[in-house]
């Protein structure tokens, strides 16, 4: 992910949702309900706002979605899954990005990805603005997630005190992601202070933090680094 949205045209938004460690249930019941939740987002000194959104998509589908604005620039992904065997499983995703003025009218170019995950046939596949490495298809596995379903996975195992480990399909390959558990902080949302797990996960020079507050079904806040420094900072205003 670019904190200046310039850097590897395209990745912003699929990075973007790795970063988004969306917990959608309960630990009690896992209970998959709407909501609306809205962020501050913080990139390279430049501020933006950011919203996450669950609407139901047909019956056992739901559409999750995540937009992020600021500074003339637009980015976005959304998801729709389903449950099957007791699992959420991706059915389709767009990635989409552009910079609509200013600056960023220059600096990103305007881009969508699709990708289809076909259970039946056992394959992911990705068209549009991609390239030929990273159209597939992918075999696919059951428990197979694209980012937002292994991001809500790690809240929902956070919860459940089980392991952080999952098989990510997504940009025309698989492979395995695990996340840690880095003890107890202090988030503030709201003006509000809660107690909230950290969860980090570390991939070559790239860090990703969520924090999760027990009960909310967002993280309080996500960051997101690159070689030490903060590439992305979000935290969460309300959620309703």
């Amino acid at each position: 992910m670019s904190k200046h949205f310039s850097a590897a045209p395209g990745k912003f938004v699929r990075r973007l949702a790795l970063t988004a460690a969306l917990g959608l249930a309960s630990a009690a019941s896992w209970a998959v309900e709407p909501f609306s939740a809205e962020y501050q987002a913080s990139y390279m000194g430049m501020q933006g706002d950011g919203k996450m959104t669950l609407q139901a998509a047909g019956p056992g589908r739901w559409r999750y979605s995540l937009d992020v604005t600021g500074m003339g620039a637009r980015l976005s992904q959304s998801t729709t899954f389903e449950e099957h065997d007791g699992r959420w499983r991706p059915v389709s995703s767009t990635d989409s990005q552009a910079g609509e003025s200013g600056l960023a009218a220059m600096l990103i170019k305007k881009r969508t990805v699709e990708a289809t995950y076909d259970w039946d046939k056992g394959e992911a596949r990705w068209s549009g603005d991609v390239e030929e490495d990273e159209a597939g298809p992918v075999p696919l596995r059951p428990g197979d997630m694209d980012g937002m379903l292994m991001n809500l996975a790690v809240v929902r195992d956070v919860a459940a005190g089980k392991p952080l480990e999952y098989r990510l399909v997504e940009d025309g390959r698989a492979r395995e992601q695990n996340f840690r558990v880095e003890g107890k902080e202090t988030v503030t949302v709201g003006g509000r202070s809660h107690e909230a797990t950290k969860v980090v996960r570390e991939s070559g020079s790239r860090r990703i933090t969520a924090w999760i507050v027990e009960g909310m079904p967002v993280p309080a806040r996500i960051l997101q680094q690159r070689r030490g420094r903060d590439h992305i900072d979000l935290q969460l205003q309300s959620i309703r």
